[in-house]
Formats: structure tokens, C-alpha cells, sequence
């Protein structure tokens, strides 16, 4: 199994920025992508951004698209998320997951792996 911790979270004013960052523990020799989700209130977990396990490949959400970067180290076995210009929308718990696939996706239900989450607040 792959354990995950996200680190990073707090409280910014719209336009502002925050870096999250995913480590992980436990079986790690395997190959594993990694994608960011988030759950606002009422709402279901929406996919944000993901990255393939040699980080040659990534995505994002529309919505998140020029704004958000995601990258990852696997020497450190870390994965990033740096948010720019951040919007009130973007207010949400935002969530680490793996898979044990070289490969991520946009399917919340096709990660095994999550973190705890941690809350992003985006308000004037």
C-alpha cells in the first residue's frame, strides 16, 4: 500500500497563492501516479490535476488550467500542486491520491490510495 500525507493548506485572498505538497510512504518502489482532488461543501470530490508516474505526462482541470502546476519528485517521493491566482471557488478540502498504475486519471473512484486532505480557503 502507499500512505499519503498533503501538507500545505491555509487561508488566502483572492489573486493569491498557495503550494501544496503530497508526500508518500509504504510501497513506493512501484510505480504509481498521482492525481489532486477537492471537495467543497455539499459536493462530490472533482478532479483537479494529475500526473504520470516519469511526470511526463500531466492534466488539469479546466477550470484550474494556467493557474495551477502540478509536479512531482520521486526521489523525495513528493508531488506539488502550486496554485496561482487563486479564486473564492477554489475554496475546497483538496486531496492526494495514487494509483498503481504508471498512468493517472480524472476518476475519483480509480485511486485505491488518498490522504486525509487538507482545507484551502480562498476569501476576502
Amino acid at each position: 500500500q502507499v500512505q499519503l500525507v498533503e501538507s500545505g493548506g491555509g487561508s488566502v485572498r483572492p489573486g493569491g497563492s498557495l503550494r501544496l505538497s503530497c508526500a508518500a510512504s509504504g510501497r513506493t518502489w512501484s510505480p504509481y501516479a498521482v492525481a489532486w482532488f477537492r471537495q467543497a461543501p455539499g459536493e462530490g470530490r472533482k478532479f483537479v490535476a494529475g500526473i504520470m508516474y516519469h511526470g511526463k505526462s500531466t492534466g488539469y482541470a479546466d477550470s484550474v488550467k494556467g493557474r495551477f502546476t502540478i509536479s512531482r519528485d520521486n526521489d523525495k517521493k513528493e508531488t506539488d500542486l502550486e496554485m496561482n491566482s487563486l479564486k473564492p471557488e477554489d475554496t475546497a478540502v483538496y486531496f492526494c491520491a495514487a494509483r498503481d498504475s504508471v498512468m493517472y486519471s480524472d476518476n475519483s473512484a480509480d485511486f485505491p490510495y488518498w490522504g486525509p486532505g487538507t482545507q484551502v480557503t480562498v476569501s476576502s
